[in-house]
């Protein structure tokens, strides 16, 4: 990466930007091989393993939410990336289409809030997937077909629900955050070293194949101490992980189904970015789920994790053969700190007025507000 970095960017250039822009590239393709891929455990001197807390999560917790037990869980670092953590597929086999199903059937539901309802009524939107279920479930006919409403779901908030306006969250615009999503949040940040990590706040943002993610910062959080979770589901990405310059060149990295990233410490305010959408590659689970639930039942009966029916899988299955489901889960407030009156004027950035969601074939690329920075570059979107 730093050579081909090295040949594409000018003293003074924004760097990152450059790689962006190389990676979304249609025609030609972008040459992939500086591109690392932690699941092929291909050795690399800049990828290192990373400690996690072995003790923090009982195999019988992980299993609750569907994970393995941690002991298993193939979890790396990067050189000079220091608090930024990369665990490899940590679900048990069987336990995605659980995951899956809530970001397309429960997530969406009201009271959460999504992008439909910037220019729909709410009695439009309050069952977005009853509404697609039909179109998705009937075989495809051949015919150019009208978009289903889980088709156009491009953002949904949990939580404390990001202004895109403003780029700040406030205490009065909130609903509960799900508990399921709240229990996987703890064990994985638990495991990763940060003991009673609060879910506050998330994003999920859905991915065409022909979408990207703008260069941005995550620091709307007044928090900035507790890490930032990431997971994705579906369809295959190509994620660029920066400094706190854009002139600083970007790392490429792989993320398949079920990968999960941590930003936190030092990695937690670094720009990142999603350039490219890429088919799974064959053996991944995105392209043998079942939507059967965990292979081996669970006996506890307080399992979060449950059997997805055959119904609902079939519309799932057919949305993750060409789409990828991204979650970001953050802690919005420290210990004891609560919202200010009014936003500050600090709270910026974080994404467009479309949730930093870069829909290539509709919306054009509406781009991440740019943090302050002396050795930022002046542009303020991604085009």
């Amino acid at each position: 990466m730093a050579k081909m970095a090295a040949s594409m960017v000018e003293s003074g250039e924004d760097a990152f930007r450059k790689i962006f822009k190389f990676y979304k590239r249609r025609n030609p393709p972008p040459d992939f091989s500086d591109v690392i891929d932690f699941s092929k455990g291909v050795p690399s001197d800049k990828i290192v393993p990373a400690k996690l807390d072995l003790a923090a999560v009982g195999d019988v917790e992980a299993a609750r939410v569907g994970l393995q037990p941690v002991r298993d869980w193939r979890a790396f670092g990067l050189q000079g990336y220091p608090g930024f953590i990369f665990i490899s597929n940590p679900f048990l086999r069987g336990s995605q289409p659980f995951w899956v199903r809530q970001c397309l059937k429960t997530y969406p539901q009201k009271p959460n809030v999504c992008n439909l309802d910037m220019h729909m009524s709410p009695s439009d939107t309050q069952d977005i997937w009853g509404q697609s279920v039909h179109d998705l479930s009937c075989p495809p006919s051949g015919k150019r077909q009208p978009k289903t409403l889980l088709e156009r779901l491009r953002w949904v908030t949990l939580g404390y629900h990001y202004n895109w306006d403003t780029k700040t969250y406030s205490a009065d615009h909130y609903t509960p955050f799900p508990a399921d999503l709240h229990l996987l949040s703890l064990h994985i940040t638990a495991a990763c070293g940060f003991p009673g990590f609060s879910a506050e706040a998330g994003i999920l943002n859905y991915y065409r194949s022909d979408s990207s993610l703008g260069i941005h910062v995550d620091e709307s959080e007044l928090d900035h101490s507790r890490p930032l979770l990431s997971f994705s589901f579906g369809q295959s990405a190509i994620f660029l992980l920066g400094g706190t310059c854009r002139q600083d060149p970007p790392t490429a990295m792989y993320m398949h189904s079920g990968d999960m990233m941590v930003m936190s410490g030092q990695s937690r305010l670094l720009y990142h970015a999603v350039p490219r959408i890429l088919p799974a590659p064959l053996g991944h689970p995105a392209s043998d789920m079942e939507g059967c639930g965990p292979a081996s039942p669970l006996q506890d009966s307080s399992a979060v994790v449950e059997p997805v029916s055959g119904e609902d899988w079939a519309v799932c299955s057919r949305y993750i053969q060409s789409s990828r489901v991204n979650v970001t889960v953050r802690q919005v407030l420290g210990p004891g700190q609560s919202f200010p009156e009014t936003p500050s004027s600090q709270q910026r950035t974080d994404a467009g007025q479309t949730g930093g969601y870069h829909d290539g074939a509709a919306a054009g690329e509406t781009g991440k507000r740019k943090r302050s920075s002396s050795c930022d570059s002046v542009d303020t979107i991604e085009t």
